[in-house]
């Protein structure tokens, strides 16, 4: 049985705000992407959320949410004295979303604290997903030893997939960040930046240049996102935009570009080249920012699952 296993912060997710009441949710960009990757491919294909939970009713609440919608989380820890992160999701009239955060003392800071763990959760998996958000939100000492594990998985045949997700609050500064995420690219066999991000970060005046300038540090598969704009397809020495397949009004652009991440890693493992994963991709993304919240029902993608016929377990060795 082939497996994926995707790292970092599964939060409590405040949204949909109608005067003081709220709707809890579960969600957070990696947690976003693995769910749309199950929605996506077919039952064998085993997912794992690798992470860190407390010993609070709300982590138990966490490991049930997950479990019930078909995703296991391998051999991650309980930190007795923790509980997970808040995070609430404000949205203006145009769909656009603002975050306010509580997380400082998340228990899934704590996710690789148990290095014989957090190696034993990524032995084996055909895929493994991480973001810049799970290298922030780790003490640089936490963050060295995951990417020495990621990187051995790596060195096992692994694939890896990174998007940087750069989030300037979670960084003491850019110099901090650029390195950290420059870690992550030489980790990493494929690259899912957001150009927005990128240019934040290092100041790219082009998906181009992003391309260009990640290309450097080693991934050979390397897609830039830019919102409802074309996502520049690298792999090798070419380059290709692909335009989304038509204009999508948003009701709330949360998790779009983990949405993306998501359908696109699925396509590419159903065989699907890399040109054809993004116009998919775009589809899903489209679909996803029609609702309110990260995680879109998955009996919403049911028309969209690849069949289990064309899967196997050398799709993860092409990737």
């Amino acid at each position: 049985m082939t497996r994926i296993a995707s790292i970092g912060e599964c939060m409590i997710e405040l949204s949909g705000r109608d005067g003081a009441t709220w709707k809890q949710g579960f969600a957070g960009d990696t947690l976003n992407t693995l769910w749309y990757l199950r929605a996506l491919l077919p039952e064998d294909i085993a997912t794992d959320y690798v992470t860190a939970f407390g010993d609070d009713p709300f982590s138990q609440e966490q490991i049930a949410f997950l479990s019930g919608n078909g995703i296991g989380i391998s051999h991650s820890p309980v930190i007795p004295g923790k509980a997970p992160g808040l995070y609430a999701v404000s949205l203006d009239d145009k769909g656009e979303r603002s975050f306010t955060y509580w997380r400082s003392d998340a228990a899934a800071r704590r996710l690789a604290d148990d290095r014989d763990a957090l190696a034993a959760s990524l032995s084996d998996a055909g895929l493994v997903y991480f973001s810049g958000i799970t290298l922030a939100i780790l003490d640089e000492d936490a963050r060295s030893a995951m990417l020495a594990i990621v990187e051995k998985a790596r060195e096992a045949d692994t694939a890896i997939a990174f998007d940087p997700n750069y989030r300037p609050r979670l960084w003491p500064n850019r110099d901090a960040a650029r390195a950290a995420v420059n870690a992550g690219y030489r980790a990493a066999t494929i690259v899912l930046p957001t150009f927005d991000d990128e240019q934040a970060l290092f100041d790219d005046e082009s998906p181009a240049d992003t391309v260009e300038r990640i290309r450097q540090h080693g991934p050979g598969e390397i897609v830039v996102k830019s919102g409802g704009k074309d996502a520049l397809v690298a792999v090798g020495m070419a380059a290709h935009p692909v335009a989304p397949p038509q204009p999508v009004e948003p009701l709330d652009t949360t998790g779009a570009g983990d949405s993306f991440n998501g359908a696109y890693l699925a396509a590419r493992l159903s065989g699907r080249t890399p040109q054809e994963a993004a116009l998919f991709a775009h589809s899903v993304a489209g679909r996803v920012i029609r609702h309110h919240g990260a995680l879109v029902p998955m009996e919403g993608f049911s028309d969209l699952r690849f069949p289990g016929d064309i899967l196997s377990g050398q799709a993860f060795e092409k990737m």
